[in-house]
This record gives C-alpha cells, sequence and structure tokens, in this order.
C-alpha cells in the first residue's frame, strides 16, 4: 500500500501537523487501526503529566513508542507480604500472591 502525508488537527491545541506516510507505515505494521489525535509536542504533554502515576509503567498506558493508549485500568489489592494496600495493573484472582512495587522489587530482585 502506498501511503502519503495527511495533515491532521490536533484535539488539544487546534493546531494542524503532519501524519507522514513513514508514521503511517508505522502505525499498519504495528496493527494501529486510527491516526493520531494529538501533535507531538501534546502528545508528549500528556506523557509528562500523567508520567508519576505508578511505578507500573508510569500509570498512562503509553507504549514504548510514545502514542497513547489511554489510562491503565487499576485494581486494588494487598500486597501478600507487608500487607500494604496497592493498586496493580491487573485483577487479582487470588491464584498467586500480590506485592506492593516495594515487595515486588525485593522479591523479584
Amino acid at each position: 500500500m502506498t501511503y502519503t502525508d495527511q495533515v491532521i488537527t490536533c484535539s488539544d491545541c487546534s493546531i494542524d501537523f503532519v501524519f507522514s506516510a513513514s508514521e503511517q507505515e508505522f502505525f499498519a505494521e504495528k496493527g494501529f487501526a486510527s491516526a493520531p489525535k494529538r501533535c507531538s509536542a501534546c502528545r508528549a504533554q500528556r506523557r509528562a503529566s500523567n508520567g508519576g502515576a505508578s511505578s507500573y509503567g508510569g500509570g498512562g498506558g503509553f507504549s514504548d513508542n510514545g502514542f497513547s493508549r489511554g489510562p491503565r485500568e487499576m485494581h486494588d489489592a494487598t500486597c501478600a507480604r507487608c500487607g500494604t494496600e496497592t493498586q496493580v495493573p491487573f485483577r487479582p484472582t487470588g491464584a498467586r500472591p500480590v506485592y506492593c512495587s516495594d515487595c515486588f522489587r525485593m522479591v523479584r530482585g
């Protein structure tokens, strides 16, 4: 398939940005179904504002390429080692112990 540069209006700042042919090809290779909605500056600002929410992937649900997948759903849990209330990015089933981030580092490390 041949791609051509597209001009897209950012949903946050309303400034036009170019979704290049190479970016479109990358999106297609990764299986992304839609074009970005934010310009690179607004994506960076959004990453920075969501960055410290959690020790599990930054809490913003961002993939390595910098495009948002939306916020990650977190679930309440009690650490099996220290008893601290914590949140984890998966639904605890009780089949395995769940640890807070500090205990997880100690158990894994």
